[in-house]
């Protein structure tokens, strides 16, 4: 039998693919890299990097029109689209030499661009080349998934494919999907002097968080202007650019319409799986996703899933984590490293809202005997002088105070949920976080204040008595 080619073969260009093809070159495995069209994947080009860019000069708009929250004069930003789209694409230039394939070719990775297959369960064929390899790591992400709405097929709409593209005015946006992707890009264009309105056949926005977090984010979006059209189905589709019209039939049958200039959807995403010769390679998949063991492995034991394409979360991260494991299973053969369970996200709205582990709604619908506690932005000395009290933590734990999962909802979320992931992941208690020194004023005394209200909780007014009268105290 001839030797394999290569050491690993990674399919895909996107986040896992990419720490997959570095990490192995720089341990010393011969690699490849297949990619269909350009590396750095969704995260680069049209996720994480220009969104969050846009999302940046949305909000410096906003603080502008509202200085005077801050004892300064308001002034009119007077935003121009293609400004700041030619902003986004500074940024993303700005990072992409770290994903180009001259960086990757100098660590000594094969790059190769072009469509392929697999032709047998050890051979991946890219434009007739063949490819062998002792592990095959499948990286190929997702895409924006358009919902079969009648005449959704005709009319020009926008996905976040190919949102960063405008350059002209976007007088009335119209979004379909109130997930994450949905509100933070309505909120942006808001902020930007779009209209908009957003519509979801869910009764709610960000149906994953529990309600009453989800109701503050939508909540500060509507104080901003953004209509939202929910719990109502998407009848039909029609217009040109410029005259978009939807269709929306409610619980009680009656129809109406929304116009717009520009029409979003952001409704989910899809996985990347067609025309990889999954079967010829002997690769089971369930339900549009490979079907992968607790090791990333699918049914073919030289081939990995990472990323998207493996199910589960869809986030840069886990796709970064998921390739790590994959390195150490296909490299060094660490069979009991998997995938870890404690996963935090954030959906960058203004207030962003942040979450790892389980949440107030799951730990009820599970059965799992919980206790919540919550401590207000409001009360945080920090957020009062930064005009940014909006927003809560919140602790869920056992009865006995371990963690089980927390959420925040208010500025900087996203950042300051680390503190609880790193509890969580070392099966911490409330107790601990409320022992940790935080330095003052910080917003992540939220977190400490949270944990505190776990401890206070013991203090009843029996254990008072109890301790005054141990300790001799006179107070009462």
């Amino acid at each position: 039998m001839a030797r394999p080619e290569f050491d690993i073969v990674v399919i895909g260009g996107g986040s896992a693919g990419l720490v997959v093809a570095a990490g192995g070159a720089t341990l010393g495995a011969r690699v490849a890299l297949v990619e269909r069209h350009r590396l750095g994947g969704d995260c680069l080009w049209t996720g994480c990097v220009p969104s969050k860019a846009l999302i940046r000069s949305a909000r410096v708009a906003h603080q502008m029109r509202h200085a005077d929250r801050w004892a300064l004069d308001p002034a009119d930003p007077r935003p121009d689209v293609a400004r700041v789209m030619a902003r986004v694409r500074a940024v993303i230039a700005e990072i992409e030499p770290q994903d180009s394939p001259e960086r990757f070719r100098g660590l000594g990775v094969d790059v190769i661009f072009g469509n392929g297959s697999f032709v047998a369960p050890d051979t991946f064929e890219v434009d007739g080349r063949r490819l062998t390899a002792k592990a095959f790591v499948l990286a190929t992400g997702s895409r924006a998934a358009v919902p079969p709405i009648p005449g959704i097929a005709d009319v020009p709409y926008l996905t976040n494919e190919t949102v960063f593209d405008l350059s002209e005015p976007v007088p009335a946006l119209v979004v379909i999907g109130a997930g994450p992707i949905g509100c933070e890009l309505a909120q942006a264009f808001r902020r930007l002097g779009s209209e908009v309105t957003v519509v979801d056949v869910a009764p709610s926005i960000l149906p994953r968080e529990d309600p009453d977090l989800a109701a503050v984010v939508r909540d500060a979006l509507a104080a901003e202007g953004v209509a939202f059209r929910l719990g109502t189905t998407i009848a039909a589709v029609a217009g040109a650019r410029g005259a978009i019209a939807l269709t929306l039939r409610g619980a009680d049958g009656r129809d109406d319409v929304v116009r717009g200039s520009h029409l979003l959807v952001a409704a989910g995403r899809r996985l990347n799986v067609e025309g990889l010769g999954l079967e010829a390679a002997g690769i089971a998949s369930e339900g549009g996703r490979i079907a992968v063991d607790d090791r990333l492995r699918t049914t073919n034991p030289r081939v990995y899933a990472a990323g998207d394409v493996a199910g589960g979360y869809q986030f840069t991260h886990v796709a970064e984590h998921h390739a790590g494991i994959v390195l150490r299973q296909a490299i060094f053969r660490l069979w009991w490293a998997k995938p870890a369970t404690v996963v935090p996200w954030c959906t960058f709205t203004d207030p962003e809202l942040a979450r790892v582990g389980l949440s107030e709604t799951e730990a009820a619908q599970r059965r799992i005997a919980h206790r919540v506690y919550r401590f207000p932005f409001a009360d945080v000395d920090r957020a009062r002088a930064d005009g940014e009290t909006a927003g809560f933590a919140k602790i869920v734990t056992d009865p006995k105070g371990k963690l089980l999962g927390a959420a925040i909802v208010g500025v900087h979320a996203g950042e300051l949920i680390a503190e609880y992931g790193l509890a969580l992941a070392r099966g911490l208690s409330a107790k601990d976080v409320s022992a940790v020194i935080h330095t003052y004023p910080t917003l992540a005394s939220v977190n400490r204040r949270a944990a505190d209200q776990r401890m206070k909780e013991g203090l009843t007014p029996t254990a008072k008595t109890w301790i005054r009268r141990i300790f001799r105290l006179q107070g009462r």
